[in-house]
């Protein structure tokens, strides 16, 4: 009997999907849903935003500009996908930290804290665009300086908005979670699963 594929995947496979991002946690997540896909990454795509933005504005804003920068080597036959996540803490937007000095900080921050974790999402043809953003609420125990440092110096979470990962050592911080647990670790796989069924409907079966 012949293994039967995601309804999606099938009708995408006229588009040659591209994930543009560094993260091996969104390649892991987009790879668990059966699609065939392909990683393009460039190294200098400015991730500046303009002041005033609400926090998924701020997360689609930056996602769009990934967008921008890949669509130069945009075929006529690709579908892109570009991602960012942010964490927001009492106003405050917390990107990858600096070093380990600045990421010990953001911890603290997080601490005994409720922050939100916002993922921006774009998906781009040459004929469509679309972008979404998803926001989870996530509360974190009380840390103490030992745990925090500890933190850091093993996990070394510098490649990570907020300075943490929900699916590594941070789990053991994590109270509560309300929300999609997949948009906190990068990519809220259902969402982008819904947009492509409604952006492109005629990939999909009656």
């Amino acid at each position: 009997m012949t293994e039967q594929q995601n309804p999606l995947a099938t009708h995408l496979s006229k588009y040659r999907v591209v994930l543009t991002s560094n993260s091996p946690r969104r390649r892991e997540l987009l790879a668990q849903l059966g699609w065939d896909f392909t990683v393009r990454t460039l190294s200098d795509v400015d991730e500046s935003y303009p002041e005033g933005l609400t926090n998924e504005e701020t997360a689609c804003y930056i996602a769009r500009k990934k967008a921008e920068a890949h669509a130069a080597q945009m075929a006529e036959d690709e579908l892109i996908i570009t991602a960012d996540t942010i964490v927001c803490s009492e106003g405050r937007v917390l990107g990858k930290p600096a070093d380990a000095v600045d990421a010990k900080q953001m911890l603290k921050q997080l601490a005994g804290r409720t922050h939100q974790v916002v993922t921006g999402v774009a998906i781009v043809t040459p004929a469509k665009q679309q972008t979404f953003a998803v926001t989870s609420d996530v509360t974190f125990a009380p840390l103490t300086d030992a745990e925090i440092d500890f933190y850091v110096s093993h996990y070394r979470p510098f490649d990570k908005a907020g300075a943490y990962g929900i699916q590594g050592g941070a789990a053991l911080f994590c109270q509560k979670m309300v929300g999609d647990y997949y948009n906190v670790m990068g990519l809220p796989v259902c969402r982008l699963h819904e947009t492509l069924r409604q952006i492109a409907p005629d990939m999909m079966e009656e």
